[in-house]
């Protein structure tokens, strides 16, 4: 009788071993491709697939690209220390694009310093592309996390500005998909677009994979606004008339400290955080990305300006 470990690992076995394929097509097809890592969860899991597929027994990993992250300098910095260890633990190339550094050249411009920096990455990463000459970046985006990106193919082509049209998306018959472009153009890769935040969960689980310990429970001080748990920080601080209480909170996605917020929660360990996620209702980017509440399309504007 096949169990219910059974059904869930040959799932999970499934997507992974789609991820691996996703991921030496680009390298097979790509000149000059990197890998974006954040430290987040999804991208922990995007990296440890990349691993897969070029380990070889017996011989130390060289991963045959660069990783990439794009600095907002407003980072939970739990996060920063975390992809920092992580980068030094594999020995591997990282390029930073730094916010700071768009403002500096005037190419951002925000209207003051607590703004969200989210959107202004699109700059940073557009910047960061030319100055490197990458032709292809593979990113943690999944497809449940976002109508916008829903509407993404695996191969997102992006045209010489670095714009997305959606209306403008290649076919991916039988799981072929086309790398070919001309100089200027750009592919964003999303291997993990078929899996859902349940099934990240459930992956980081049985491969013990590790993440900033801000994903599980911990007391933080929040206020509650627009039905979000708003940390408070010197980038976020209260309000007048704002009242902040000690709850026990864990994020279930981590960005800008001035739009990611936690969600209450008392789950410390992957099996509990899978329990939790098996019965919400909301996607994780709904429950917390205040810059994903402006409006319905506010994602899909930031992906034609050039935005992962």
């Amino acid at each position: 009788m096949t169990t219910q470990n059974q059904i869930e690992n040959g799932h999970l076995d499934w997507l992974e071993a789609e991820s691996i394929y996703i991921i030496r097509e680009v390298v097979a097809e790509c000149s000059h491709p990197a890998l974006l890592f954040s430290g987040g969860k999804d991208s922990v899991v995007l990296l440890a697939l990349a691993r897969k597929a070029f380990q070889l027994e017996g011989r130390d990993l060289v991963l045959p690209f660069p990783l990439v992250h794009i600095d907002t300098g407003h980072n939970y910095p739990e996060v920063i220390q975390f992809r920092d260890e992580q980068v030094k633990k594999l020995n591997a190339r990282l390029v930073v694009g730094h916010v700071e550094d768009s403002i500096a050249k005037g190419t951002v411009v925000l209207r003051k310093e607590t703004d969200s920096r989210n959107a202004a990455q699109a700059v940073t990463l557009l910047e960061t592309i030319e100055a490197n000459g990458f032709d292809a970046l593979m990113g943690g985006a999944r497809r449940d996390e976002e109508k916008a990106r829903a509407k993404e193919r695996i191969f997102s082509f992006r045209d010489e500005f670095g714009q997305w049209d959606p209306k403008a998306q290649r076919p991916e018959l039988w799981s072929l998909y086309n790398g070919k472009l001309h100089k200027g153009e750009n592919m964003r890769v999303f291997p993990i677009s078929n899996w859902t935040e349940l099934d990240i969960w459930q992956y980081i689980e049985r491969e013990k994979l590790e993440l900033p310990p801000i994903y599980y429970a911990h007391q933080r001080e929040v206020v509650e606004r627009n039905g979000l748990l708003v940390p408070v920080t010197p980038i976020t601080p209260k309000q007048p008339g704002d009242e902040s209480k000690v709850v026990s909170v864990r994020f279930r996605t981590v960005g800008d400290i001035s739009c990611t917020c936690p969600v209450a929660s008392t789950a410390a360990t992957p099996a509990e955080i899978i329990k939790e996620t098996a019965v919400t209702e909301i996607s994780e980017r709904s429950a917390t990305r205040m810059d994903d509440r402006t409006s319905e399309a506010a994602m899909e504007q930031r992906k034609k300006q050039g935005y992962f």
